[in-house]
Order: structure tokens, then C-alpha cells, then sequence
């Protein structure tokens, strides 16, 4: 007998149709498995024959084949063990078939029967909802994620029985859906409030934050670089309930979802350490899974230390950087992943770290050395970088002041403030902060009056900038604009956007 269930597979971010088609007829008992199955896929026929007998089922004596279409494409993971297991036993004879294609199942079975939780629950569900699929199976421990899925019937299951029951006509009651995330108050490790002077550096973070501009910060070991970073996800705005659903399907896939939340509701801040692999940060490997970059996606990435990565690695972040997205070619499959992050990096200013520094302590690397170390940044990823800050040493009066800074939550409080005026400036338009702006929008929402071209025309003239350069200052002043509760980029807004943006020649050694 000829039965046909549904599945779903992934292919990258999104999913795409699989039929199962199962023929079953007398013969020599046989399984075979065709249609472009992965190692994962074709060992499913193991983990079926023993959930079904396990769930109190006959197996019986039949010889087999099950295709998986489209056969030119391959399947991997374990999604379609559900769909498999459903159409055999529908081709036997075991289960009625009419209601076997009227479900999208995705689920990995056990062999006494359950369902395990399975990756990518969310960029699946969706995918195949575009599709004008609406009806699903998933498993009980995929029940949270797939809430989250609006416009969907989903039936949210333990085992393989209660799966069949279904389909034979039992009641089950759908998973309601939950278009609402909590909204969590963020314990930032690092609180501003916390970090001695720097207030250059305070205020280029509120920027880069408000903004999601990228920020490098260049200075002497132990003047609070790395505190300043961490000091970040104390003041982010919380995600829309669109940025947290394309967060949720990316690491979905990576199977970083907590089950118990289903959701990624807080904005991803990525540190991996300067060892990390090409590969690791912008991913890839035989199954061209997401890297860094696109984990970080409407967060935060941040690499300590920049000069100690791998050159290579570095000019993979130039693409992602410019483009929002990062294409990973492979033999098999060529995949597309969101990687809208905002990169915090942070260096010193030679091998030993003290070039340049007001501080007692002198640099010992000769200029050659420092040349070196400089240059390990190329000119191409240093001109997507949008604020470059220079933090030195403070004075002891300083760091001995009981006068208590500003905190997380009062600059907190002014990002959400200018978060929310780009969230209604590009209302409807897909983007959501001033960084991710076209050259179209930056005309409609970033005109500026003769006094700030002169100087824009001086600056550019003046300091060689690139012309990639001199949009990203018109962005970060759109941006302080914001801060500042300006309808129009004012000269004071745009100067203090080109004082980021200008290079210390001596902190950068004329790179």
C-alpha cells in the first residue's frame, strides 16, 4: 500500500517541504531508505522499528521502501523520523490513511516511542506556514517555542500513540499561541555607575548602543576597556517581538533555545574568545550551521583584544558588517543568515600596550613592531567601524572620587528613548535603528543644512575619509540627534559625530 505523509527539513535559516512516501507490500522483510538521506536520516528505520513496537504496535513483515521527495536534495537531522514512522505504519495497515497528509509532523522519535525536543521547531513552523501550511505536530518539549508561532494549529505531543490517536480521531486540544514576550529587567554584570572617569567612552557607548553602531575602543591594559563592553547589556533596549522571533529561529537551529522560555527574549552580547576558528565566527562546517555573527544577530558582538584574532578571520567580519547577512558556501548547499550585530572591539595601541599613554609606565616596542600590530586591522574593517574612542589612564582623584557617575538604567533609559524614535521612523520599512539605513533613507531622514555640509566637505577634504566613512558619521549623527530629541541633524550633532570618527594618529600609528 502507497502512503504519503509530510515533513519538514532545514535548509538554513528556512525549511522545505519533504514527502514521505511509503510503499509497503509482501516479500521478503526489507527497509530501505531513498531520496538523498543523510547518515541521521537513514539510521531513523532503527529508531521506527523499535518505537513502534515499544508503543504497542505490530511491526510486521513487509517489504519496504520509503522515498524522501525532493530526492535531488539532501535531508538531514532528525525531523523526519515522525513522518517516517507514520506513513509505515499507515502502509501496513495499522492506522487509517486519511488523515495522514493533513499534518506537518516534525519530531525525533526514542525507541520506547516519546518524542524528543528537535532544533529549528521555530525557522520550520514559519517556513512552512508561509507555505500555506497550517496544521502541525511537534513534540511536547517543542511546545513553548512553537507557541510563538501566530496563525498556526499546533499539536504539541509525548509519544508516537498519542500521535496515532490523533490521527484515528481523539481529541486533542491545540497549543495556544503567544504573540506577547515578557519584557525582563537585564542585571547588567557591570553597571556605568561602577566604572571610574571615561566619560568620553560612557558617551560613545551610549551612542553605539542607540544607534547599533560599531565601536572600537583602543587603550592601555587595566584603563577599563573590557568593563566598558561589559557594561552593555546593562543598557540595551529590549528586543520587538520581531527581533526576538528572527533571534529565536537562529538559535533555534543551534539548539540554544531554553525550552522552558521557548524564546530568546534578551539581546544576544557574543564574546568569543580570540582562538575561535574562521569557521566559528562566521560559520559553516559540513552542515553550514550560523557562527558568531549570526548568533550575535540584533546583538552584541565582542572581540577583546581584536588584534589577537586571526587575520582571516577579521576580513570575514568586513561582508556581515556591511550587508546585514552572511552567505556560507559549501559543496552540498549554499545558505544565506541574518548577521545584523553591532561589533564593540578592543585593542591596544602596540604589543606591549603603552604606546602613547600618559601614565608612568613607557613603551618598549620599536616603531616596526607597533606598525605590526596596527596593521593586523586592515583599512577596510577599520572604515566599517563606525566610533573609534581612545581610553588612557585617569588620575587617582579620579578613581579615589565618592562622586557616584550616572547608572546603567538613567543612559538606559535614553537609548530606549532613541530606540523607540527609529522604531517609528522605519515603521513597516524592515530595518530598525539608524545604522542599518540605505543611501535612500539616509536622504529622506538625514538632510543636513549648508553650515554642516561645509563642514562634512572640510572633514572629507581634510582627512581623506572614504566615502563609506562619511555616510557612517551622517548615521551616528542622526543618532545623537536622537539622543538629543532633535527633528533635524544640527552642526553641534555633527561635529561631535566626526570627533568619534576621526583617528587619533597617535593611538592608531597613521593607519
Amino acid at each position: 500500500m502507497l502512503v504519503q505523509t509530510k515533513g519538514y527539513s532545514l535548509d538554513g535559516i528556512n525549511g522545505f517541504l519533504v514527502e514521505v512516501e511509503v510503499f509497503s507490500q509482501k516479500g521478503l522483510p526489507s527497509l530501505d531508505i531513498v531520496g538523498l538521506a543523510s547518515n541521521t536520516v537513514r539510521e531513523s528505520k532503527e529508531r521506527m522499528r523499535s518505537a513502534i513496537k515499544n508503543s504497542g504496535f505490530d511491526f510486521g513483515v513487509h517489504k519496504t521502501v520509503i522515498n524522501l521527495a525532493p530526492a535531488d536534495v539532501k535531508k538531514e537531522g532528525s525531523t523526519l523520523d515522525l513522518p517516517i514512522a507514520v506513513g509505515y505504519l499507515a502502509s501496513i495497515g495499522a492506522i487509517p490513511i486519511k488523515n495522514c497528509e493533513k499534518y506537518i509532523m516534525i519530531g525525533e522519535l526514542s525507541l520506547d516511542g516519546s518524542l524528543r525536543k528537535v532544533n529549528g521547531v521555530m525557522p520550520l513552523l514559519i517556513s512552512a506556514l508561509q507555505n500555506g501550511f497550517k496544521n502541525f505536530i511537534v513534540p511536547k518539549k517543542n511546545e513553548k517555542e512553537a507557541s510563538y508561532i501566530k496563525g498556526a494549529t499546533v499539536y504539541a505531543l509525548d509519544n508516537l500513540s498519542e500521535v496515532v490517536n490523533l490521527l484515528i480521531g481523539f481529541t486533542y486540544k491545540p497549543i495556544e499561541s503567544n504573540c506577547y514576550i515578557e519584557q525582563k529587567q537585564i542585571l547588567p554584570l557591570i553597571d556605568l555607575k561602577d566604572i571610574k572617569g571615561q566619560m568620553i567612552a560612557k558617551r560613545a557607548l551610549e551612542i553605539a548602543v542607540s544607534g547599533g553602531h560599531n565601536l572600537l575602543l583602543n587603550g592601555t591594559p587595566g584603563t577599563g576597556k573590557t568593563m566598558l563592553a561589559k557594561a552593555v547589556p546593562g543598557i540595551m533596549p529590549s528586543m520587538t517581538f520581531e527581533e526576538a522571533i528572527e533571534v529565536t529561529k537562529i538559535h533555534s537551529i543551534c539548539g540554544l533555545v531554553d525550552p522552558q522560555e521557548g524564546i530568546v527574549s534578551i539581546r544576544p552580547f557574543r564574546t568569543p574568545h580570540h582562538t575561535a576558528s574562521t569557521f566559528s565566527i562566521t560559520g559553516g562546517g559540513t552542515k553550514a550551521t550560523p557562527g558568531e555573527v549570526s548568533l550575535a544577530h540584533n546583538g552584541v558582538l565582542f572581540l577583546d583584544e581584536m588584534p589577537e584574532y586571526q587575520r582571516k578571520t577579521l576580513e570575514a567580519l568586513r561582508q556581515p558588517l556591511e550587508d546585514g547577512i552572511i552567505h556560507i558556501s559549501r559543496v552540498s548547499k549554499t545558505v544565506e543568515y541574518p548577521a545584523h550585530f553591532m561589533l564593540i572591539a578592543s585593542m591596544n595601541p602596540c604589543p606591549c600596550g603603552y604606546y602613547g599613554s600618559n601614565g608612568p609606565r613607557q613603551c618598549t616596542c620599536t616603531s616596526r613592531e607597533i606598525l605590526n600590530y596596527v596593521k593586523k586591522i586592515s583599512g577596510p574593517l577599520l572604515d566599517r567601524i563606525d566610533l573609534y574612542v581612545m581610553v588612557d589612564n585617569i588620575e587617582y582623584s579620579e578613581f579615589n572620587s565618592k562622586r557616584e557617575s550616572e547608572d546603567s538604567e538613567t543612559v538606559r533609559k535614553r537609548v530606549v528613548r532613541a530606540r523607540n524614535t527609529q522604531i517609528k521612523r522605519f515603521e513597516g520599512q524592515d530595518i530598525y535603528t539608524n545604522s542599518q539605513m540605505s543611501n535612500a533613507q539616509i536622504k529622506r531622514y538625514c538632510a543636513i543644512d549648508p553650515q554642516c555640509e561645509k563642514l562634512l566637505e572640510n572633514v572629507f577634504v581634510g582627512q581623506g575619509l572614504s566615502p563609506r566613512a562619511t555616510v557612517r558619521i551622517i548615521k551616528v549623527a542622526r543618532t545623537i540627534a536622537d539622543l538629543a530629541e532633535s527633528e533635524n541633524i544640527t552642526i553641534d550633532h555633527l561635529a561631535e559625530a566626526i570627533q568619534y570618527r576621526v583617528l587619533d594618529k597617535k593611538g592608531m600609528m597613521e593607519l
